[in-house]
């Protein structure tokens, strides 16, 4: 399930995914999208909003359950992608591309995965 893997991002146990850009681009991989089913709802925190790596910030709300954002570093979220808010459906259909969740001006990285370790936790 975890085979494709974009090998340039690097991930959480908890499924979201970080790129190296500054700002850096966060979104949920294709796996938990594939989990949760027909993405509904994304509450995302504000431009301007303090994240903390680990902490809850946000929900994704598919027809088969709710599960908490959790962000996998810590900054200043600089950019929400108002065409996930408006179609979540885009998290199913493009999770590493159109779907992507936030940005964030990075301070500090939280426990990160690489895609291989990723992979092996989600076999």
């Amino acid at each position: 399930m975890a085979t494709d893997l974009p090998t340039t991002l690097q991930y959480t146990a908890e499924h979201e995914w970080v790129d190296e850009g500054s700002p850096a681009t966060v979104g949920i991989t294709a796996v938990a999208a594939d989990a949760l089913g027909d993405i509904v709802f994304v509450e995302l925190p504000a431009v301007g909003d303090e994240v903390e790596a680990g902490a809850v910030i946000g929900e994704i709300e598919s027809t088969k359950s709710v599960s908490e954002l959790f962000c996998p570093v810590s900054g200043t979220v600089v950019e929400v992608n108002q065409s996930v808010v408006d179609d979540p459906s885009l998290v199913n259909t493009d999770p590493y591309g159109e779907g992507w969740l936030l940005r964030i001006e990075v301070v500090s990285t939280g426990a990160l995965l690489s895609a291989q370790q990723y992979g092996a936790l989600n076999p």
